[in-house]
């Protein structure tokens, strides 16, 4: 099965490698309830967690996950950085190359910033995109399939047959990007929910649905995934006012209590409590947004096991070697 190099958009994968990346974090996942928490995998290799903008799950989640492998981690804020005084990113990808970077995980607020840094020459190993602009969020889009496999699928499979909605400021979206591309590739039916002004004028090149009002069809989806409101994305009015936004599209308990008995919710976080989701159905039984914390290590591990042990050919049982 072929793994590519890099990982920076959805596109980059095929159905197969991205079943592939979600069996392989299946079994990581399995190992970690073992006595084995870390495996050696990685170890005496490099991975720099290279953010321009402020993160908190993302970025712990990589350092988690590389830490897991073995390998050295090294957390490379902007802020704090050369970059503050407007060193470039060629120069500063050129410097972590020459520190040893084996791989290097980027998040950055212009759209294409991984790409260039990919075909640039100037990083050795695979990049993988941790969130460009508002273009794309591969790992999110993977994390999230297989959160929502593991609750209506199984290994080996898809998400043939599951209906998805995805509410809210898709305009803005990276995670919306990736996951409606992703989910598609993988089977599943997307539904986008949004007022006329947070949908792009792209949309009709998608594959999706659209609707403007949530509460004509909650009752059909099998999962809900509300989106935040990406406030420092903004610089125009979209809709009135929260409170507005909130009342028409955002999901709380009396819509939840019309969705399926088996529905779930799903959130990629950080989450506006009572803008685009309230805290019952924040903190409910059908919330699976913890579960989505939890799943990130895992998918990142497979992520950085595919990209960095060596061979872009994913071996049958390839983790069964770790297990002795």
């Amino acid at each position: 099965m072929k793994i590519p190099r890099h990982l920076l958009s959805v596109d980059d994968l095929t159905r197969e490698s991205a079943i592939a990346i979600l069996d392989t974090a299946a079994q990581l996942s399995q190992l970690s309830e073992g006595k084995m928490k870390k495996l050696p995998t990685l170890r005496g290799r490099a991975v720099v967690n290279l953010f321009y903008e402020d993160s908190t799950r993302t970025r712990i989640s990589f350092e988690t996950a590389a830490k897991r492998l073995s390998a050295d981690v090294i957390n490379f804020n902007a802020k704090g950085s050369s970059v503050s005084k407007g060193e470039s990113l060629k120069d500063t990808a050129l410097t972590l190359q020459a520190m040893g970077a084996d791989a290097v995980i980027i998040r950055h607020p212009s759209s294409g910033a991984p790409q260039r840094l990919a075909d640039s020459g100037w990083i050795k190993g695979p990049v993988i995109n941790a969130g460009d602009g508002t273009r794309q969020h591969p790992t999110q889009a993977l994390l999230d399939a297989f959160t929502m496999r593991n609750r209506f699928g199984g290994v080996g499979g898809g998400l043939d047959g599951l209906r998805l909605a995805i509410v809210g400021d898709i305009l803005h979206s990276r995670v919306a990007r990736s996951n409606i591309f992703l989910a598609s590739m993988l089977g599943a039916k997307v539904t986008l929910i949004a007022p006329p002004t947070l949908l792009p004028v792209e949309i009709g090149e998608w594959p999706v649905e659209v609707s403007y009002r949530i509460d004509e069809s909650i009752e059909e989806f099998d999962v809900v995934m509300p989106l935040r409101i990406q406030r420092e994305r903004m610089n125009q009015g979209f809709f009135p006012t929260e409170r507005e936004f909130s009342r028409h599209y955002g999901l709380n308990i009396d819509r939840v209590a019309k969705m399926k008995p088996e529905a779930v919710i799903l959130h990629p976080g950080p989450m506006n409590r009572g803008v685009e989701i309230d805290a019952s159905s924040a903190d409910s039984a059908r919330s699976l947004i913890v579960d989505q914390v939890a799943n990130g290590v895992f998918v990142r591990m497979a992520v950085l096991y595919l990209l960095m042990a060596g061979s872009h050919e994913l071996p049958e049982n390839a983790l069964d070697q770790e297990r002795a």
